[in-house]
Parts: C-alpha cells; structure tokens; sequence
C-alpha cells in the first residue's frame, strides 16, 4: 500500500488490504442511518483502494421509472445526477438486464448519450457499474468510475461486487425492517380503531393515527354523506384548516377525492391538477407547497365511504410501497367506519324501538278498542261506509265532530281496515302538548338543539313511517308549526329540530277537530293552504242527539262493560231510564253517556240500574233555553234540520235552497262555513 491507501503493484498484501476495507465497510453500513450516509463514510478507502476517481451508488425509483444516483469524488465532492430515465443510463441498463456493464473509454461509448456526458464532465474516462441485488430483490447499481482509460483490473471487479452485495443485504433488511414497523403500525391502528363504535369519537381517532405515518405532510379525510352525492372534510391542525373543517360539505365532483371515489381507485393529484381545480382548499395546498397528493378510496363492503388524502410538498411522493401501505391503512379506515355506521344504526333503531315500546304500552293501557262502535242508526252507517271506502286509500282523512264523538274510535276504525293495519298507528294530541314543545314532539331534535336536548329524540312522524298518524285536536296546532306539516303533507320530509339530515317518510294522516276550521281560516288562526291539504277526504261525524236511535244500544253496551270492570253485574234496565236518556241532548257525546253510565253502576245496588236521572233534570234546568242560543247556533240548527226534510237534496223546487230562500252557491257556503255536510243528512228522507 502506498502512503494514499492505493494499492500498488509493489504492495505485497492488497489481498488483506480489500478484506480489511470490507470490514470496514460492514462496520460503516451497520452503523449508518442509511445506506447514502454509510457510502459517503466508504467512498474514501475504496477510492483510495482501486485508485478510483468517482463512487456512485444509483437506486431504481419505481414511482418515476428512473434511476437516482448519488456520487462521490477522490476530492471529497459529492452531489446527485439529474434522475435519467432506466434505459438512458449504464446503471439503468444494470438493473434491467442484472449484468455488469464497462465502458473502457467514455470518450468514445456510443450507448449512452445523455449520461456520458456528465461522466466526462466529473473526469471520469473509464466507468463499471455492477448490480446491487440479492437474490430476491435488485435495487440498483454501484458504479466506479477512474480518470485513465481501461484502468479496472479483475480484482477490483471483484472487490466492488462484494460492496455492492453488501450494499444491497443492507437495503434488504432496512426494507424487510421498515415492512415489519408497517405490519405493526396497520396492527397499532387497527386495534385502536376498532375499539372505538362511536362516529364521533372514531374521527379524531383517525387523524391522530395518520399523524403517527411518517410518509406524507398533512392528511385529509373525505367522508361521502348519506345520500352519496358531497364529500365532509376533516383534517389536522394546519395553515387550511379553516378550508376543511368549516367548509362543509361540497359536491364530490369538486373535491380532492372525486376521481378516486368514482373509480374506487387510488388517484394522484399534482400542483398543476390542485392549480386547476375549483376548490380554494386544492389551491391554497398548491400556494402551500404541496406537490402531489394521493387519494385513497375508504372502500368496506360494497359501499365507497369516502377517501384518504395524504399530500406531501416533493412531486412524486406516492410509490407503490407507499401507495400499498397507505390502502392498507385506508382499508383499517373503512372497516372502522361500516362498524360505526352499523353501530349508529343499530343504536337509533334500538332507540326507536324502545319510543315505540313506550308508546304502544301507554296506546295499550289509555286506548279504547275500535270495536267499541256501536249503532245502527243511519247517519253512524253512513260514516262507517265511508270509513270503509276511504280505508284502502292513502288519502288524508278529515274528522270532523263536537267532543266526545268518537273521533279517534273512527280513526282506529280506519287504520285497522288499511294496509297499514300492521304498522304503528300513532297519536298526537296537538292540544294536549305545550306550544314550545309541539313541534319537538312531531318532529324529534337532534342532542343539543335546545336547552335540556341531552339526547336525540325520534318524532311522532318517525314513529309513524310505513304506519298512519292521528293528529288530533288539529285545529289547535300553533301557525308557526303549520307551514312544516304542510311541508311534511306535500313532499313528505321535514328535518328534526337543531338538525340538517332531511327525512323522508311514509305517513298516512288523519286529522281529527271539533272546531269550525273553516271559521278558524277566516279568522286567520289556520292556513287555508293546510286546510285544504287537509280537507282531502271530510268524514263529519254526527252528534249523539242526532242518532238517538243508537242510546238504548250504547247503554247496554256502556253498562255491560263498566259491569265487567267494577265487578257488578246488572241485569235490569229500566225503560224510564232508556227513555230519560233518550230525550237529554247529551252536549258531551258518547264520552258523557259513558261516564253517566259508569256513575250509574257504581251507584246501583243488585242487579238493577239504578242512574242519578235528577242530575239530567238539574242539568236540563240549567240549560239555557232556545231563545238564549246565538244566531248562528240558530242559523246552523234551522239549515240541519231542513236537511232532515229534504234527505240532504240542495237543488230542486223541493230541496232545501228552495225551501230557505237561498241560492244553492250561498247555502253551500253558509254549510261550509258553519261545519255542516249535506251527506250525513241523504238517508233521513227525500225531498217532497
């Protein structure tokens, strides 16, 4: 060995000289952070042993299909080529073809015109390059260049094949090494994703993970919304932030991740493809510096989710160990939100399944069946046919009646003899409920739309979809509410309170009043619009003084069960009881016929009924008489009783216009306006 290092012809022992080398090199590769680093340590001894002018150590890079190489110099300069393409360099043609190549003499190679050049520009007049393989993967070549032609002896070909053997064990296990920390990080995120069902907890779970993958600059998370039409974005903490988590949702078509979501492939994203885009979050990434992003598909299932948008500020930053890994992740992803999803899901179809319990139970316990309809008389047929014709249809139903005349029974009646027979038949009482709180009621909130929201409420039209809603006391219901029933009878969606999730639902309505909704609409305290979206199917049902026909059989009815009930068993009813009962107006229905029973068979001893008919006579005393009535009272009560006459005809010498001395137009108008239906008078006679 000469003062140098070099070793000469003279040196006895340059055999022990490379081994000694060798050993260096395996204690620099072990040692070095990479294999760049433990190559700039090693250029000088093996320089220094084969009298070398340059080292260069080229790796393929899969993303761009080149090689990268690196170089070092006798003169301790060092640098990178310009990335060539695999079959415009020698080191290229070592890779592809895994054979050593030699040019004896750069000034006269032919091969390579782009890459010759700059070996002459470094000095170099002689060059070997020599694969950097293992028998199970090649990932580049060692090139050594000398500044004297055809200077390479066999020696010092061998010598370099056992560096760049080494080279490549190196990269072998630094490879080998960084898939294991990749298996344990996919392991790490899977365990913590999954351990995790709510949605809102999974999603800073996911960005907090992604941060721990050391591969990319910044992530964004692309989630589809329900309808599968605008991408939600979600990211870290970063210069475009505002840009991401306060953006809401966009059309998918204008996102970073449209292309990979309608392919369901992994897409890449340049400067220029953010430049061109029309979202301010591409371009302010792009005025950031970022270079190249790679969207990712989060695909479980059948269904695309969303997409993972990891970006970094060099180009061509996403190769397919990169690419491979991160579907890996975006896979973990994907499972993660189908099993939130399903969690959701099964979480509010438990909760509406315990409001339904609730509800049913209390349905069970307060309703009255409808089979409770007793009668015979003419004008209870009439609306029983009806109720059967209206039953089979999808129609809005309109019940109409004083208090106390069995407008939920009817109800019931309908929703039992409809398709929907089999699904909920739910029940608001519009009167019943506090103004503030209606609206609730009907159509549920989300957690935190009000004071004392601690949680998601399901409203009466949820519960009623597929099913049939009774909206009773509908007269009542505030007019703020009335514009999104209207909405809900017309399109058939609404949104709960505090929430932007449009619902859709299938609901069959029936509303039920006892007041004058047509007076009401005059008055301006209802919609006309939401009356007449109402007053599809009108269903008025008479008064019990008006079909008193059906008395005798409601107080036997009444009696047998209050009998049942309060453990009595009356057998007798007199006939000055019947007849009592008959002749008493009964203002409170059927309702107050049924308590005056119930009254009367607590009050009975043995089995004979015994009623308080003195409190009928108290009550009739305390009657105002005729005359005390209003005028439209009298109004009302003189055009219902020439309707009995005529058998409900309004046209005609013997119809009842003819008869008051009005036009057919106005006394439509005076029966629509006081409530009256000519069709609950056709049976009692004809006109004559």
């Amino acid at each position: 060995m000469s003062e140098s290092g070099v070793a000469t012809e003279g040196d006895p022992s340059p055999e022990r000289d490379r081994y000694r080398v060798l050993l260096e090199i395996t204690d620099l590769v072990v040692r070095a952070k990479s294999l760049p680093d433990a190559f700039k340590e090693l250029a000088r001894p093996v320089l220094a042993l084969t009298g070398g002018e340059m080292l260069n150590l080229s790796l393929y890079d899969p993303r761009r299909d080149c090689m990268l190489t690196h170089y070092w110099k006798k003169n301790e300069e060092s640098g990178e080529f310009d990335a060539f393409p695999v079959d415009e360099v020698a080191s290229g043609w070592v890779w592809k073809h895994q054979e050593l190549i030699t040019i004896p003499d750069t000034e006269r190679e032919q091969r390579f015109p782009g890459f010759v050049p700059v070996l002459l520009n470094h000095g170099v007049r002689s060059y070997i390059a020599l694969p950097m393989s293992t028998p199970s993967r090649r990932f580049g070549a060692l090139g050594l260049g000398k500044n004297v032609p055809e200077a390479l002896n066999a020696e010092d070909v061998e010598f370099l094949a056992r560096v760049a053997l080494m080279g490549a064990v190196v990269l072998e296990k630094d490879r080998a090494y960084s898939a294991f920390e990749e298996q344990q990080s996919l392991v790490a995120i899977s365990r913590e994703l999954s351990s995790i069902l709510e949605l809102e907890k999974l999603l800073p779970t996911i960005l907090s993970s992604l941060r721990n993958i050391a591969r990319y600059d910044r992530a964004i998370l692309c989630l589809l919304d329900e309808e599968g039409k605008n991408v939600e974005r979600y990211g870290e903490a970063l210069e475009w932030e505002p840009l991401v988590n306060q953006g809401g949702a966009i059309p998918i078509r204008q996102s970073l991740c449209g292309r990979a979501i309608q392919t369901r492939d992994t897409a890449f994203l340049t400067a220029d493809d953010l430049r061109d885009m029309n979202d301010p979050l591409a371009k302010a990434m792009c005025g950031a510096g970022v270079r190249s992003v790679c969207s990712v598909p989060l695909i479980a299932g059948e269904r695309v989710w969303g997409a993972l948008n990891p970006s970094s500020r060099i180009e061509n930053a996403f190769g397919p160990p990169e690419v491979e890994y991160l579907q890996q992740v975006a896979t973990q992803i994907a499972a993660a939100l189908q099993n939130a999803h399903a969690y959701r899901e099964i979480a509010q179809l438990k909760e509406r399944l315990d409001q339904e319990k609730r509800y049913l139970e209390y349905e069970i316990r307060s309703a009255e069946r409808s089979d409770d309809i007793v009668g015979t008389s003419p004008a209870l047929k009439r609306v029983l046919d009806y109720a059967a014709i209206v039953a089979d249809t999808d129609s809005t139903v309109l019940i109409t009646g004083e208090t106390g005349t069995g407008k939920e029974r009817i109800a019931r009646l309908i929703h039992g003899m409809s398709r929907r027979k089999d699904r909920n038949f739910i029940k608001v009482n519009c009167a019943a409920i506090p103004t503030g709180l209606l609206e609730s009621e009907l159509f549920g909130h989300e957690k935190g739309a009000f004071t004392g929201a601690v949680s998601q409420k399901l409203g009466r039209l949820e519960l009623a979809d597929k099913g049939t809603l009774l909206l009773d006391e509908i007269g009542e219901i505030p007019l703020e509410v009335q514009p999104k029933l209207l909405r809900v009878l017309q399109d058939h969606e609404f949104e709960r309170l505090g929430g932007t999730k449009t619902i859709r639902v299938d609901v069959r309505l029936i509303a039920a009043t006892n007041r004058d909704l047509v007076r009401a609409v005059e008055e301006k305290e209802f919609r006309s619009d939401l009356f007449y979206r109402l007053h599809v199917f009108p269903l008025h049902l008479p008064a019990l003084r008006d079909r008193r026909e059906d008395i005798p059989m409601l107080i036997r009815h009444f009696v047998e069960k209050c009998g049942v009930r309060l453990h009595k068993r009356i057998e007798v009813i007199p006939d000055e009881t019947v007849e009592a009962m008959m002749h008493w107006r009964w203002p409170g229905n059927i309702r107050e016929l049924e308590n005056f029973i119930e009254r009367s068979v607590i009050l009975s001893e043995g089995n004979r009924l015994s009623p308080p008919l003195g409190e009928l006579r108290e009550e009739i005393s305390r009657q105002p008489s005729e005359s005390d009535g209003t005028l439209r009272d009298k109004e009302r009560e003189h055009i219902v009783e020439i309707l009995r006459q005529t058998g409900g005809a309004l046209s005609g010498p013997a119809g009842a216009a003819a008869r008051l001395g009005l036009k057919r137009t106005t006394l439509q108008y005076k029966m629509q306006r006081l409530g009256i239906s000519r069709t609950d008078y056709l049976h009692y006679g004809s006109p004559g």
